[in-house]
């Protein structure tokens, strides 16, 4: 039976036409778009007809590289006698969760209030009047292992419904009420450095000592939260906060979530200690790993982390930037063979890849054995997910690095399985292009570039950045969520605009044209314009003008990214450095009140807002250096800056020309700031106060290694 987005027989096709799906440019809608279930996408036409008919709706919400969404299809979506049931007593309903956040998230809340936990696939089944009643994530099609059966689930809640309408509707009717009523945060207050040390104390509680990364299996590398701990570190000078994450660092790096061959991380890991994976690559992890990867070499100077980083580019470059300058979504764990099928080795492949004696280095290495550590489920074929052993993780430490005629052979060896695993069936694609992750990866490659210099980076951002003027742009000032196909829709929630200002906020302190600041600044208005709650405060996910659903929502925890809310926070507190606009700093201090309640009672769940609030509370530091073109002094200015770990600094560089204009109504209060002697002169401004200014690049050099960030 063919899995799902695979190629059906002329038999099958005749057989199951398309349904409501077939025009969808979702690639995950359409791979349901030949199931025998009626489905139909989300709108008005679906729930018209469930109120017409007086049916439930059975909604599915999951996504194109989601393998457990591709076994639930296999199984249940693909089988007629499950097809038969959904088409005649219900509504079916598929969502894409990346195309639709805002409906995976208010129906997440009520998976996770009714059964206390989620999941994708995620399985609802509600009223027409979109309140749900029935909550779950995967099912088989029968019974099994104490699980029920999708057949068996779908005749028992349909003769509740033909039976016992009422009860199903007034137990939905409350449910919504709660939800809308939970959906309103704790209330907030003035915050201080307290709570930044209340969310260290908590990850350190959580913190697994003995393989890094936080909490028990399945393990995700969650590297927002090491991020907090970086700038916990620089701001306490705190070696248990590095040493956090180092150790996570340096185990996800080693384990079996990196790709050693082709660059790039795995979804999250199985077990405990990193060595396997759930096999897809999200976009979102890419650029949030490069990141942190980034940031620890900045810090610590570990060879190990820019090699990482420099791998994640090259798969991002590689693999996810499309044709046209934007990026897609992701890469499907399963291939034609199985789940993980495309990544895993056995001995007698690296023997007839490497040969015997290269093989022998290679199974060291890369920890290969005749037994395997892995299971293709489909095949039950043993094979070896890919990790550094943990015996050799001393000698990275130590050493660096391997020796460089290790190094060379191992580089010469990886180079080759990748070009053998190139020869093997590829994952499916999922290809649609979405503001917001595109808005993460961008920031993530201008961060790169900054560190390392390499200008591959800060070309393919930039090449990013104009996709999304191309392309993502709303005739209003707006921008869309999703582009696909060769169409732009569906209007975009905060998370795009949140994440869009963070990246030309980026991009802006590695090239300083002041027009991707003026760009920030439209996208702010225009998201205040329309999200933002002017009773609690914050952000709402959704705008004004949006679908409405049964409740809108204000996000504040982190999830697999974080939350508008929390990007915000830092967004604001760095407009009101860069432009010394003490209204953006008033903004963000609202914003950091408005929330603090919840970020008090679960500070670990809440890191993003915690770097949001390290870099409100400062101190932190606006450096502008100003000079005559090609100054003396002014490259090595700036790298000085760069090349060191300052969360707590923003750059301005002010040359002449024409964009200088643009740059003194922006910036105001670097108008009088000029070289001194023919120079690059630098002026360290901390609030409204700047410092005598500096043309020595040993004068700054002691500022920026003296003091935190300043």
């Amino acid at each position: 039976m063919p899995g799902p987005g695979s190629a059906s027989s002329p038999d099958e096709k005749e057989k199951h036409p398309f349904n409501h799906l077939r025009d969808e440019k979702s690639p995950y809608l359409r791979q349901h778009a030949r199931n025998p279930v009626d489905w139909y996408p989300w709108g008005d036409e679906a729930f018209s007809r469930a109120a017409r008919e007086d049916k439930p709706v059975f909604l599915s919400i999951g996504y194109a590289t989601c393998h457990w969404c591709h076994v639930m299809a296999r199984e249940s979506f693909e089988d007629d006698g499950v097809a038969a049931i959904l088409n005649e007593k219900y509504i079916a309903i598929k969502v894409d969760r990346e195309e639709r956040p805002d409906i995976d998230s208010v129906y997440m809340m009520a998976c996770q209030h009714m059964t206390g936990q989620g999941g994708w696939p995620l399985s609802i089944i509600m009223t027409p009047a979109k309140e749900p009643f029935f909550a779950g994530t995967y099912f088989p099609r029968f019974g099994r292992a104490g699980m029920p059966g999708l057949l068996d689930l779908l005749s028992r809640i349909a003769g509740t419904w033909a039976g016992q309408r009422g009860d199903l509707e007034q137990s939905a009717r409350e449910l919504a009420a709660t939800l809308r009523s939970t959906a309103e945060y704790l209330p907030g207050g003035r915050v201080d450095s307290r709570l930044l040390v209340r969310g260290y104390e908590d990850l350190a509680l959580r913190f697994d000592p003995d393989f890094g990364g936080f909490g028990r299996a399945p393990k995700f590398p969650t590297p927002t939260t090491l991020l907090y701990l970086l700038r916990f570190w620089k701001r306490n000078g705190s070696a248990p906060a590095l040493e956090m994450v180092t150790t996570t660092l340096d185990a996800i790096c080693h384990g079996g979530i990196h790709d050693h061959l082709g660059g790039g991380f795995h979804r999250y890991s199985t077990d405990a200690s990193w060595r396997v994976p759930h096999f897809e690559k999200m976009l979102y992890d890419q650029a949030l790993l490069l990141i942190a990867f980034s940031d620890a070499w900045l810090a610590t100077k570990n060879p190990v982390y820019r090699k990482t980083a420099e791998g994640i580019v090259t798969c991002l470059l590689r693999d996810m930037q499309s044709d046209n300058g934007g990026f897609i979504s992701a890469e499907d764990a399963d291939n034609e063979e199985g789940e993980g099928a495309y990544y895993v080795w056995t001995e007698e492949e690296f023997n007839r890849v490497l040969g015997r004696h290269e093989a022998a280095l290679a199974m060291r290495h890369f920890g290969v054995t005749a037994y395997g550590n892995f299971v293709v489920p489909e095949s039950n074929r043993r094979a070896n997910v890919l990790f550094l052993d943990r015996s050799n993780l001393m000698d990275y430490r130590e050493a660096g690095s391997l020796s460089k005629a290790d190094d060379a052979r191992i580089k010469n060896i990886a180079n080759r399985l990748l070009k053998a695993r190139y020869q093997r069936p590829r994952p499916a694609r999922d290809v649609k292009i979405l503001a917001d992750w595109n808005g993460l990866v961008i920031t993530a490659l201008a961060h790169a570039y900054r560190a390392f210099g390499d200008p591959a980076c800060l070309t393919a951002a930039e090449k990013g950045m104009q996709f999304v003027r191309s392309y993502l742009q709303t005739p209003d000032g707006g921008l869309f969520h999703r582009y696909c196909d060769g169409e732009a829709a569906i209007l975009a929630f905060a998370d795009d605009y949140a994440f869009m200002i963070a990246a030309l906020l980026e991009l802006y302190g590695v090239t300083f044209d002041p027009r991707l600041l003026s760009e920030a600044i439209l996208l702010d208005q225009y998201l205040t314009a329309h999200f933002f709650d002017p009773v609690h405060g914050g952000y709402y996910s959704t705008p004004d003008n949006g679908d409405p659903l049964i409740i809108r929502t204000r996000e504040i925890y982190d999830g697999a990214v974080p939350s508008s809310n929390s990007v915000m926070l830092e967004n604001l507190a760095t407009l009101g450095l860069l432009t010394g606009d003490i209204n953006y700093t008033d903004r963000a201090s609202a914003l950091a009140a408005t929330f603090s309640g919840v970020a008090k009672k679960t500070p670990s769940a809440c890191s993003a807002y915690l770097c949001g609030l390290d870099r409100l509370l400062g101190p932190a530091t606006c450096i502008v250096i100003a000079s005559e073109g090609r100054t003396p002094g002014l490259k090595e200015m700036i790298l000085e800056v760069w090349h060191r770990y300052l969360p707590a600094v923003s750059l301005i560089v002010r040359t002449p020309g024409p964009m200088s204009g643009d740059l003194d109504r922006l910036v105001p209060f670097t108008r009088t700031m000029i070289p001194r002697d023919g120079k690059a002169t630098a002026y360290l401004c901390h609030g409204t106060t700047c410092s005598e200014p500096v043309t020595r690049i040993e004068d700054l050099v002691a500022h920026l290694d003296g003091k935190r960030g300043e």
